[in-house]
């Protein structure tokens, strides 16, 4: 793989304009090659070497002397010195460099000053963005350091740890883990490095006998133990609440909160700043890995100038690098190297292998194993769905007397299984680009490093699932009763519940088999998104409500299975859901409680942020719960000619509108004066035309509820629940689209912003005695 390519599949995604822009560069030394060729062939043959004529003109110099040595080196060295670079001293833009070409009265010089003009705007980019999120990195350390502080005072608070006669007056001030925090509190000058933890009952009473033989204030050297009384100005911040109980208590009780500093409370600070340091160690890998990039490019492309033209510019061009920040700061070593040791012990018991697993999880490895079986799974599929055609054809089962029964009774409790492989495999689509081009959703969902599922995996378990569904599709293909006992077999009968049964047993299964993280991850967000509104609104919560609204007639199945199988007689096939008011009632309700939930989510959203768009994107999900509603009503209700136009009438209205929200807002699309007309400035996917094309396809997909209002409701061959089924397909494949464009934008938004990480919430706060009293007053 060429340097190019390498250089542009290593970045940081979020990170991408702050880096060196190497084709431009590379795209400029192409026109100066191509510009030296055409000189090349233009010369005349019989004119006079340059060497030549060079050596000629040292024939009429002046004598300079026998020890004269050092005089001709430098003039040697004058003559073929190409640039000469300055930094830009100013008070405006102090820390600049500029590269002065001193060649510019040759021919084709015009290029060369492009060249280094371009070279120099891309280093005094890099150089800059580096040194500010390195000065951010460094406030971060002081920070963390004090939390740790914190920490470790708490813990000997918590765990009744005493010391007696240590004087520590003597000591040397010592450093903390990673940097030297500089605080008002005297006392927070501790040695966090050489503190030693207890951690059982047996250590801490060898370390009170030792200080009772010893008897000597400096009995443990090199030991300074957290101060206690730093926890009289320290408090442990009060994070939205986690559970449902938790919101409601927090709503009834005070905003003020006594903290006893318990072991829970421990637990919970010790969780957050251990999550806290893994995320700031991320933070300087990636930091190290991009100077390293950017050095490694700008010595590549001032390789290539050399080459290309023939000169020797790139050894006084790699020195300035080299001595500038972003090549001579040692400060993320420094500061890697001490979170290293810190988290190590306090945070991994002294375990050094443990502690760098944690701080470094291995990257994920594509499996052969995983594209064997998904080879094995997806033949399977092909497999067995041309079985089913070859039974149809050969039982001549179109034209049996027991389809329409089979259509009423047993499609719908297989349909579930299609809608969710159908968006499975949409969704491992959906990967493939986001990978494909430069998308980090990971990130964006907050998967955790080397978890997150790639294409293949996704894929793997809806091929799965799919052998499954076709296997006890071609198990309980019976059309006829048996004639003896005028019934169907119940236990073929009972083959779809079966499955039910065994795709949820594999979901909550909690073995670490089957991807377990991920399928915790799921539930865990399906969860939140129930409890809706008791739990903070995260982006991964958001994303999947939304799918759930492009699943409303797999809920319906869901609702039917409990008909057929609880109330019905599934041996018979028969069932009264059809003409039962409670079940139209629970039909209904069933199709509105994933715009509610969503809508819930806006309210949350709107009280915490006091952003009035996630109003107005809730009322949006109201007007979509009216249109449903109306929709249900006048076609299972049947509400008569009033109801049909309400429908059509509301349901126009919400189309326009969730129309408008998902090309404007959710995609970012639209826009009359950007780069790219009617679209956005910054466009992952090249082709300008795929955004047009799904901004058609969505408002033409957000039209299949015509099917429902008009009242067409079969069609040639097709049976009223199979013409249901392509139409929830339809809006499945919908929501695919969706996704991408979604997902780019958000992706986009933070490569705006650099916003490369999460944002952790630290466990404790600490407050003089006169930030309390003028919080008082």
């Amino acid at each position: 793989m060429k340097f190019g390519k390498e250089f542009v599949s290593q970045m940081v995604p979020e990170w991408q304009n702050a880096y060196m822009n190497y084709i431009s560069l590379k795209s400029i030394l192409k026109d100066i090659s191509k510009f030296n060729e055409q000189n090349e062939s233009k010369a005349p043959m019989a004119s006079t070497p340059k060497g030549s004529l060079r050596r000629r003109l040292t024939l009429y110099r002046a004598f300079s002397g026998l020890n004269g040595s050092n005089q001709r080196d430098s003039s040697s060295k004058g003559e073929d010195e190409v640039i000469l670079i300055r930094s830009i001293e100013d008070e405006d833009s102090k820390g600049l460099y500029q590269t002065m070409f001193l060649k510019s009265s040759e021919d084709g010089a015009e290029k060369d000053l492009e060249f280094f003009r371009k070279l120099d705007f891309e280093f005094n980019k890099v150089n800059g963005f580096y040194k500010k999120v390195v000065k951010e990195v460094v406030e971060e350390a002081e920070e963390l350091s004090k939390q740790i502080n914190y920490l470790i005072a708490l813990r000997i608070k918590v765990d009744k740890v005493g010391f007696t006669n240590l004087d520590t007056s003597n000591g040397n001030s010592s450093s903390i883990p990673f940097m030297h925090a500089k605080h008002g509190h005297s006392s927070l000058h501790m040695d966090v490095i050489h503190e030693v933890e207890m951690s059982n009952d047996s250590h801490l009473e060898e370390d009170r006998n030792h200080v009772a033989k010893t008897n000597s204030k400096t009995s443990i050297e090199g030991f300074r133990p957290a101060p206690l009384e730093v926890l009289d100005h320290v408090k442990i911040n009060v994070n939205p609440p986690e559970t449902p109980v938790s919101t409601i208590k927090g709503l009834l009780s005070s905003s003020k909160s006594h903290h006893t500093f318990n072991k829970k409370e421990l637990k919970k600070a010790d969780e957050q700043l251990s999550t806290a340091l893994k995320e700031f160690y991320h933070k300087l890998r990636l930091l190290k890995k991009y100077s390293f990039l950017n050095l490694l490019a700008f010595s590549k492309i001032m390789k290539k100038y050399d080459k290309v033209s023939s000169r020797n510019a790139s050894k006084d061009y790699l020195k300035m690098v080299d001595s500038s920040y972003v090549g001579s700061s040692d400060e993320v070593n420094r500061l890697m190297d001490r979170v290293e040791r810190a988290f190590i012990k306090h945070f991994a018991n002294g375990n050094h292998r443990k502690g760098m697993n944690l701080l470094r999880p291995t990257a994920k490895r594509e499996r052969h194993r995983t594209t064997f079986l998904l080879g094995l799974f997806t033949g399977c599929t092909i497999a067995l769905i041309v079985a089913l055609f070859i039974l149809i054809h050969a039982r001549n089962i179109l034209n049996s007397e027991g389809r329409t029964k089979y259509m009423d009774n047993i499609f719908p409790l297989y349909s579930l299984f299609g809608y969710i492989v159908l968006h499975m495999i949409i969704y491992s689509a959906n990967v493939y680009l986001w990978r494909r081009f430069k998308i980090n959703y990971s990130f964006i969902f907050g998967f955790k490093e080397g978890t997150e599922l790639g294409y293949r995996e996704v894929f793997l378990l809806s091929s799965g699932l799919a052998v499954l569904s076709m296997a006890a599709i071609l198990s309980n293909l019976d059309m006829e009763m048996d004639e003896r006992t005028k019934r169907f077999s119940a236990l073929t009968e009972l083959v779809p519940l079966g499955l039910v049964i065994v795709v949820l047993a594999i979901t909550f299964c909690p073995f670490n088999i089957i991807y377990k993280s991920s399928r915790f991850f799921l539930i865990h967000c399906v969860f939140h998104s129930i409890c809706a509104p008791l739990y903070k609104v995260n982006f991964p919560d958001n994303f999947l409500a939304d799918q759930l609204t492009s699943q409303v007639q797999a809920f319906r199945s869901l609702e039917f299975y409990a008909c057929h199988y609880i109330w019905g007689d599934f041996t018979t096939r028969s069932n009264k859901c059809s003409d039962s008011h409670i079940y139209k009632t629970f039909y209904l309700v069933v199709a509105i409680i994933p715009f509610w939930i969503r809508f819930l989510q806006c309210l949350r959203r709107l009280i915490e942020e006091r952003n009035t768009m996630h109003g107005l994107n809730g009322l949006k999900y109201v007007s979509t719960i009216v249109a449903v509603a109306m929709r249900t009503i006048s076609s299972e209700f049947g509400g008569g000619t009033v109801w049909t136009v309400l429908a059509a009438s509301s349901s126009g209205i919400a189309t326009i509108v969730n129309t408008y929200w998902d090309i404007v807002m959710d995609w970012g699309l639209l826009e009359r004066n950007s780069r790219n007309p009617w679209l956005r400035d910054k466009l992952s996917v090249p082709y300008k035309s795929v955004y047009f094309v799904a901004m058609v396809l969505n408002v033409i997909l957000r039209l299949a509820w015509m099917q429902s209002v008009i009242g067409i409701k079969e069609a040639p061959f097709l049976h009223r629940t199979a013409l249901t089924a392509i139409v929830a397909c339809l809006e499945i494949l919908r929501r695919g689209i969706w996704n991408f464009f979604r997902l780019e934008n958000e992706h986009l938004n933070n490569v705006g912003k650099y916003r490369a990480f999460k944002s952790v919430p630290l466990p404790f706060n600490y407050q003089d005695d006169d930030d309390e009293d003028s919080a008082d007053t």
